[in-house]
């Protein structure tokens, strides 16, 4: 699976997500999906809510358009990121994704 499709409503992100890290951040990409970092352990919840956050800030949505699809117990997360504008979100997070691949 690519890291991220659009569609219709928004763009969909496979994630791949380290609860109790030292920091928030997105990493760049992992065997085919994003790889976020978020401080937040994996219980009631709370590392889910983290990743919402990350990414809301991240791409610049509220966090309302954030949404986990698949994976609420998982470390390997389906994420839809809502906007009326589906292709400048994707246009928007692959240029983020590659200048994060550019600075390793």
């Amino acid at each position: 699976m690519a890291a991220f499709t659009v569609t219709a409503g928004g763009v969909r992100i496979a994630l791949r997500v380290q609860p109790r890290s030292a920091s928030n951040r997105v990493v760049g990409l992992h065997g085919g999906a994003l790889k976020v970092q978020v401080t937040a352990p994996p219980v009631d919840d709370a590392a889910n809510r983290a990743v919402v956050a990350l990414l809301a800030e991240w791409l610049g949505v509220s966090r309302g358009a954030v949404t986990v699809l698949r994976g609420h117990t998982a470390r390997d997360k389906l994420i839809e990121v809502a906007s009326a504008e589906p292709d400048r979100l994707a246009r928007q997070l692959a240029s983020r994704v590659d200048k994060l691949e550019g600075a390793d």
